[in-house]
């Protein structure tokens, strides 16, 4: 799994490379064939600070979160979580879909 982090505008440290990817990190767990996780950080005019994680998988799947707030950290916290929804929710369809169908035989 290819894992980048860009800043735009602020100065991305150590400390919140390593957040995002230990935040990052568990989304496989989630959704497995999760191919890349780009995270971009990007400081907004009035000190606010914008978090947009970008997931590709296989098949084409492209999940994108944005989150602003004024901590990065946090920003970061929220995102993954949103995230996390979109990818449950992806599965749990790709799991349902799967056993739909059959002639509907009911008696």
């Amino acid at each position: 799994m290819l894992f980048t982090i860009t800043g735009k505008h602020i100065e991305i440290t150590e400390a919140i490379k390593a957040h995002a990817e230990e935040k990052t990190s568990k989304l496989p767990k989630f959704y497995s064939s999760i191919n890349q996780i780009e995270v971009i950080i990007d400081e907004a005019p009035g000190d606010n600070i914008s978090v947009e994680i970008i997931v590709r998988a296989e098949h084409s799947n492209i999940f994108i979160v944005t989150e602003t707030g004024d901590d990065a950290y946090k920003c970061i916290d929220l995102a993954v979580r949103k995230l996390e929804r979109q990818l449950k929710r992806k599965k749990t369809k790709e799991r349902n879909n799967k056993h739909v169908g059959g002639s509907g035989l009911q008696q």
